[in-house]
């Protein structure tokens, strides 16, 4: 089928276009290409997506109104994965008109134009971030999240309650995704593992937040992957059980609309994250122990239950595998040793 996926030169979206182009369907991509990190790479994963036949590529901003109208009439996609977004918690302390304009105005005209056109499904990141001060792990869909501490993950929240009003308008299927902790060959230039390998290589020290005991739940980019495309096949429903005087956060009694998480459901101390990559790299990191940055929080970790039961996710790489093959797409696509 024909799929609209934002953000396809992005790490999460260069990863699900590939994917889809590899089991037959056809993909537009919307990119475009900023320097929010080096775009070189950027285009590195755009050339390999535009090798592939069925893939054409629209240069553009989320928040150019009438162009992304444009695109939808013009590519009626059946299903649209919407994985543009300002990124980074901490830019957001510096810069947050840009989280508004992408990710708020951004996605209002993503949703406008499946309210034109109709698609099948509409999916679209949210972030772990959104459970911000919340306590409870493992992180539950069914539990809430009302609380963040960051603009990013305010911004995520709101697309998840923008989708539900669409949903429940326009009858537009809608499923949110909130992704933990993302790594693995092709990731941006700004996450921690691209920076410790960077750094641990050229024999600087790294700055380890926490103190290093900060723990995460780590998942392998072919595992979100793979969570996004069986999300896209199975389209979002009204929830028949759900109750308005005790309304389940994560489903809609109202609107065909839904919120999963997509993670390892493992929790990994930063230092053994860090004691992998010293291991494949066959290097010793030098630590710089800082405490905890704003925005930070202490752990995180996937309830993922309820996304098992409803698309059949279900990750498969472990944190060793993971990083190791971090490593060996780094070594090779940088030319280091």
């Amino acid at each position: 089928m024909p799929v609209l996926v934002t953000g396809s030169a992005g790490f999460i979206g260069f990863h699900v276009a590939r994917r889809l182009l590899e089991r037959g369907d056809q993909v537009v991509g919307l990119d475009n290409l900023n320097a929010y990190y080096d775009p070189t790479l950027k285009a590195a994963r755009l050339a390999i997506l535009e090798k592939h036949p069925a893939y054409r590529h629209a240069r553009l901003d989320l928040e150019d109104r009438d162009g992304v109208a444009a695109l939808f009439a013009e590519a009626k996609p059946e299903g649209v994965v919407n994985l543009a977004a300002q990124a980074g918690v901490r830019y957001s302390l510096e810069k947050p008109e840009a989280y508004v304009e992408a990710n708020v105005v951004g996605f209002l005209n993503i949703l406008e134009g499946c309210r034109a056109i109709q698609p099948k499904h509409l999916v679209f990141a949210s972030t772990s971030s959104v459970y911000g001060a919340n306590g409870k792990l493992p992180f539950n869909v069914h539990d809430g999240a009302n609380h963040p501490i960051t603009l990013y993950a305010a911004t995520k929240l709101a697309n998840e309650s923008m989708a539900h009003a669409y949903a429940h308008l326009f009858h537009v299927p809608c499923t949110g995704l909130r992704f933990f902790t993302v790594y693995g060959p092709w990731g941006r230039p700004d996450m921690a593992l691209f920076k410790f390998a960077d750094a641990i290589l050229d024999g600087r020290p790294i700055d380890v937040y926490g103190e290093g005991k900060m723990q995460r739940d780590f998942t392998f980019v072919d595992d979100i992957a793979s969570g996004v495309i069986a999300a896209l096949d199975h389209p979002a429903q009204v929830n028949p059980a759900w109750d308005p005087l005790k309304p389940d956060p994560a489903t809609s009694g109202v609107a065909p609309w839904r919120v999963l998480n997509i993670g390892n459901s493992q929790r990994v101390e930063l230092m053994r994250y860090i004691e992998l990559l010293e291991e494949k790299l066959q290097r010793r990191a030098k630590l710089n122990l800082m405490p905890m940055q704003p925005g930070d929080v202490a752990r995180t970790e996937a309830d993922i239950e309820e996304t098992r039961r409803a698309v059949g996710y279900a990750p498969t790489t472990s944190v060793e595998t993971g990083v190791a093959k971090f490593v060996d797409w780094y070594l090779d696509y940088y030319g280091r040793a």
